[in-house]
C-alpha cells in the first residue's frame, strides 16, 4: 500500500521516496501515572519549530503546552484524543495539531494533522526522524502544495529520569556542574536530554564556594533504567573528591509538590540532611549516600529545581529584581495602552523637530 493511502513505512523508506529532510530526532517521554506524554522535537533550523509551536498552541488538541529551546520543541499533551481547531493558519485556527495519543505496550503512538507544507512536515520531515519506528499517512491526494495530511507516527515509549547530584568538589578539586556533564556524555543507557545548574544558599555554612548543585535528565527505556541509575552511582563515585557527595533519582514527568517547594526553601533557607531523607522515603524519591550525607540536600533540591527552567540557576533576590522590572514594564504598558484608548485608539503625537 503507498504511503500516502496508510501503508506503514519506516523512516529508512520514507526517506528513499522523498530524499533527505530536517528533523534531527523525535522521541517520547511517557508517564502513565500522571496521563502525560512528553514530545521532544529537535529540527536543523529554528525558523520550522517556531512556526509550529504556534500553530499547534492554537490548534489544541491534546496538547497543553509548548516552548522552544533553540531548535528544540518540548510538548507536553494528555494520554487521549481531543478535537483541535485545525484548518488554514487563522487567529483561531493552527495548520498543523496533535489529535491524539495512545501507549500501546512498548510504544507510543501519536496522530497528527498537517495543512499544506506543515503536512509535509509531518509526512516527510517527522516520519524519517531518528527515534521514529515507522509512520503511516493518509493525504487528501498528495503531500504538500494545499493538501491535508493525517500522519501517524510510532516512538518507543521512553521515561524520564532525573538525577540530582551534589558536593562532589573540594576547596582544592572538582566542579560539580562538570562532573555532572561528563556523567550525561558518558550515559550509555538513555538519551542525554538537559544539564540544569541549581544555585542554593550561598548563607549555608557548608560549602565549597559558590554551593551550586546539579541535576541531569536523561530518556531512558523502561528496561534500562536500573542500568542507568547504576551506572550514574558507579560513574560519580569514581570521579567525586568529596566526603559528602550524594546522588538523587526521581522518574516521571511530574516532580512531587513537596520536593518542589524543598527545592525553593534551598534556595534561601537552612536545611538538614534529615529533613530532605524524611522526604525523599515520603515521596518515593531515591536518595543514595556516596561518600556522605551532607550532599542529601542539594542532590534532592536538585530534582525539585530542575523543572523550573533558567530561575533554577537564580538566587531570590535575582528574581525578585526581574520581577520588579517586570511589574515595571507592565505598568508602563497599561499606562501608554490607557493614553492611547483616551485618544481614540491614535499613536501619540510628537512634537516637530526644534529648527536650527
Amino acid at each position: 500500500m503507498d504511503h500516502e493511502d496508510g501503508g506503514w513505512l519506516t523512516p529508512e523508506q520514507v526517506r528513499a521516496r522523498h530524499g533527505d529532510a530536517f528533523c534531527r530526532s523525535f522521541l517520547t517521554l511517557v508517564d502513565e501515572r500522571a496521563r502525560r506524554v512528553r514530545i521532544v522535537e529537535e529540527c536543523s533550523v529554528k525558523g520550522t519549530v517556531e512556526w509550529d509551536l504556534w500553530n499547534r498552541l492554537r490548534a489544541g488538541g491534546v496538547l497543553d503546552g509548548c516552548r522552544l529551546e533553540g531548535t528544540t520543541l518540548v510538548m507536553d499533551a494528555r494520554i487521549g484524543e481531543g478535537r483541535p481547531a485545525f484548518g488554514p493558519a487563522a487567529a483561531e485556527l493552527g495548520a498543523q495539531a496533535l489529535r491524539r495519543v495512545e501507549v500501546v505496550g512498548d510504544e507510543v503512538h501519536t496522530t497528527w494533522e498537517g495543512l499544506a507544507g506543515a503536512g509535509y512536515a509531518l509526512a516527510v520531515c517527522l516520519a524519517q526522524a531518528p527515534g521514529v519506528l515507522r509512520s503511516r499517512v493518509s493525504t487528501s491526494g498528495g503531500v504538500g502544495g494545499a493538501h491535508r495530511a493525517e500522519v501517524e507516527l510510532v516512538t518507543s515509549a521512553m521515561r524520564r529520569l532525573l538525577v540530582g547530584i551534589d558536593d562532589t568538589d573540594t576547596r582544592e578539586e572538582g566542579a560539580t556542574w562538570a562532573l555532572g556533564l561528563r556523567l550525561g556524555r558518558a550515559m550509555p543507557h538513555g538519551r542525554f536530554l538537559e544539564h540544569r545548574l541549581v544555585q542554593l544558599n550561598p548563607g549555608v555554612p557548608h560549602k565549597t564556594t559558590n554551593c551550586v548543585a546539579t541535576a541531569l535528565a536523561f530518556a531512558v527505556a523502561p528496561g534500562d533504567l536500573a542500568r542507568a541509575k547504576a551506572f550514574a552511582l558507579d560513574f560519580v563515585r569514581g570521579a567525586t573528591s568529596s566526603d559528602n557527595t550524594a546522588v538523587a533519582f526521581h522518574e516521571g514527568l511530574e516532580v512531587p509538590r513537596s520536593v518542589v517547594l524543598f527545592g525553593r526553601r534551598a534556595k534561601g533557607e537552612l536545611l538538614t540532611w534529615e529533613e530532605a531523607k524524611r522526604l525523599a522515603r515520603a515521596t518515593g524519591v531515591e536518595l543514595v549516600s556516596i561518600t556522605g550525607e551532607r550532599g542529601h540536600i542539594g542532590a534532592l533540591a536538585a530534582i525539585g529545581c530542575f523543572d523550573m527552567g533558567p530561575p533554577a540557576a537564580a538566587l531570590p533576590s535575582d528574581l525578585e529584581r526581574a520581577g520588579t522590572k517586570s511589574r515595571g514594564r507592565a505598568r508602563k504598558g497599561a499606562r501608554t495602552q490607557r493614553a492611547r484608548r483616551a485618544r481614540g485608539g491614535r499613536a501619540p503625537r510628537r512634537s516637530p523637530p526644534a529648527r536650527r
